[in-house]
């Protein structure tokens, strides 16, 4: 009768778990597996500890590095004929970087009254921060679907910008289900983005993610990147496309 339970539960958790990954946008599987894995690993290593079996880990990786080390003495001449060469290796590497436009890493952010949404280039994970009123200083993965529609109703009424970043977010995260959810079925009010012409220089290299003095070519493959994460078509937003095709003109006309 036990076994049968525990069948029953594991099957009741797997439905769960699937029901979870259809319903749920990418970027936050992405976000919760690998949360998940992080924990899991420590969890792991702690139950080792606690029930006396971390000398087998330990045994495990002294015999694979065991293992490895007649491979390390082979290869330990080649490596050294190599030294010479690595600077200009790295002075390569550098510069074919550098012709490639931003390097892996960057991010960009763009800034409202409320909110300092933040892209990155390489995942493209979108997260914010709240700069004044409820909930300052938390990060918008940090609340619930109900605590950002209540969000959203506020800064439709304080800030457009800031509703028009946040709408853009809960796109990115939460696609189409929190419009119908904070509609009820109707129609959502969409906050619309600033009129061209009111970007500064330095926003736009903040929303390129690129330091002043960039170059054209910086700029293009910058631009081309952002653009192909935040294309509607691929879950991103209309607001977004604009801001990032504005400081594409306004870097370009400088």
């Amino acid at each position: 009768m036990g076994r049968l339970l525990v069948l029953i539960a594991i099957a009741v958790l797997v439905l769960l778990a699937l029901r979870w990954f259809a319903r749920t946008p990418p970027e936050q599987v992405r976000r919760t597996l690998r949360w998940a894995l992080l924990w899991g690993g420590i969890g792991l290593l702690v139950l080792l500890a606690a029930t006396g079996r971390l000398h087998w880990l330990f045994a495990v990786i002294g015999s694979a590095l065991g293992a490895m080390a007649p491979f390390a003495r082979r290869l330990a001449p080649f490596l050294l004929r190599m030294l010479p060469a690595l600077p200009g290796i790295f002075a390569q590497y550098k510069r074919q970087k550098s012709a490639g436009g931003p390097s892996a890493g960057n991010s960009s952010q763009v800034t409202t009254r409320f909110l300092r949404m933040t892209l990155d280039h390489d995942s493209g994970e979108m997260d914010g921060v709240i700069l004044e009123g409820t909930h300052q200083g938390q990060h918008l993965h940090e609340l619930n679907l109900d605590e950002l529609l209540a969000l959203l109703t506020g800064y439709l009424h304080q800030d457009e910008q800031s509703a028009a970043l946040l709408q853009a977010y809960l796109d990115r995260i939460h696609g189409e289900a929190w419009r119908e959810r904070y509609s009820g079925g109707g129609e959502t009010r969409s906050a619309q983005p600033p009129p061209r012409g009111t970007m500064s220089t330095a926003e736009a290299y903040e929303i390129l993610g690129l330091e002043p003095g960039a170059s054209e070519q910086d700029i293009i493959v910058a631009h081309r990147k952002l653009i192909q994460k935040v294309h509607p078509d691929r879950g991103g937003s209309n607001y977004l496309a604009a801001k990032i095709n504005e400081a594409k003109d306004v870097l370009l006309n400088r």
